[in-house]
């Protein structure tokens, strides 16, 4: 592990096409059966093909998602998921070539998004209507822990659960990489911000912006939201763990709230909703995943985001939160902190330079 360091730009030949300037294979993290990090591996593999529509970026960071554990332990099986079938979300970097149609970037540019597969590389290709500018001035490492979680945190709080100034939210999972980037915007927002986690990331969370912090293992969430606003409720949940909390977070909400289902790290069964709550508190239920909504539902949701927050970002309003990173040889190192449940924000891959 090793502290991010602003990667310097890549120099490259100013096309709008694959050509002979562009390298033929790369280095790529790959795995031929599902199973334990041990599966994951380097190898060589060819540079993808730009599309009329893509960036090819060569990457200076790669993000570590939840998703790509569920990837390698057979979740979704051989899927493919737009850009490639090989492993990985999402990436920051520098545009290398590009497509005919594609609008509002040029080669050398710094750029950070969500792929549809393909981000566990040396380059990836990325559709450009997934892709943002990295603010000037933003080391462009760093900006490999932006796109993921905090798309999907804007998606949860503004766009589904319309929270606004004046409100107030209960974030679980606060010190991942989602709940960290929930607890800034929705601080940067105006609105009270109540969050759990381990008490050993205390520090971490209320440093995002929390306004109550509670302790997921020796407090009753829903006991502390109850006596924090005078019986109540907040307004919005923005819940993670899924069937064990679902109970607490509906009773939770005070009249007209709204809770959005973001994860279910404690499992999917087993649940009871006390409908009678739901209907006389005029409650409201969502439910987001981004990996599998169309292409035009996720450039959709990118673009909502950028709008709205990347002048935040490149005025250090709000920022990434980077727990490690690995060197891209390393993923399975990555994937094991991953699930030790130790890591406060994001972890980052790093391909090596060559």
């Amino acid at each position: 592990m090793s502290t991010p360091t602003t990667a310097l730009p890549v120099t490259e030949q100013p096309v709008t096409e694959q050509s002979a300037t562009t390298p033929r294979t790369m280095q790529a993290i790959v795995f031929d059966d599902f199973g334990g990090p041990e599966v994951l591996v380097a190898r060589e593999i060819p540079v993808p093909e730009v599309r009329p529509h893509d960036l090819l970026v060569r990457n200076a960071s790669i993000g570590v998602n939840r998703a790509d554990l569920l990837h390698r332990k057979g979740a979704y099986g051989r899927a493919y998921f737009g850009d490639a079938d090989t492993m990985g979300l999402e990436i920051a970097g520098t545009v290398v070539a590009m497509g005919p149609e594609v609008q509002g970037f040029a080669v050398g540019d710094r750029v950070m998004g969500i792929v549809g597969g393909g981000a566990y590389a040396e380059l990836s290709r990325i559709d450009h209507r997934m892709a943002m500018p990295v603010p000037a001035g933003m080391d462009l490492v760093a900006a490999g822990a932006v796109a993921e979680v905090f798309v999907t945190a804007h998606e949860a709080l503004f766009h589904l659960a319309r929270l606004h100034a004046g409100e107030s939210v209960l974030i679980h999972a606060a010190a991942g990489g989602v709940g960290s980037a929930a607890v800034q915007l929705a601080h940067a927002a105006g609105a009270r911000v109540f969050a759990t986690a381990g008490g050993d990331k205390r520090g971490a969370v209320l440093g995002c912006g929390a306004d109550v912090f509670i302790d997921y293992r020796s407090e009753d969430f829903q006991a502390v939201v109850a006596q924090a606003t005078q019986g109540r409720g907040v307004d919005v949940v923005i819940d993670f763990i899924g069937a064990p909390y679902l109970q607490r977070n509906v009773r939770s909400l005070a009249d007209g709230g709204r809770l959005v289902s973001v994860g279910l790290l404690g499992g999917a069964q087993g649940a009871e909703l006390p409908m009678d709550v739901v209907l006389y508190r005029h409650l409201q239920i969502f439910g987001t995943v981004m990996k599998s909504r169309p292409p035009e539902v996720k450039q959709a949701m990118v673009q909502r985001f950028a709008q709205q927050w990347l002048p935040a970002l490149a005025a250090g309003v709000i920022r990434p939160v980077i727990d490690s990173t690995f060197a891209l040889a390393d993923a399975a190192q990555a994937h094991r902190r991953m699930e030790s449940g130790a890591s406060i924000g994001k972890i980052l891959l790093l391909p090596e330079a060559r």
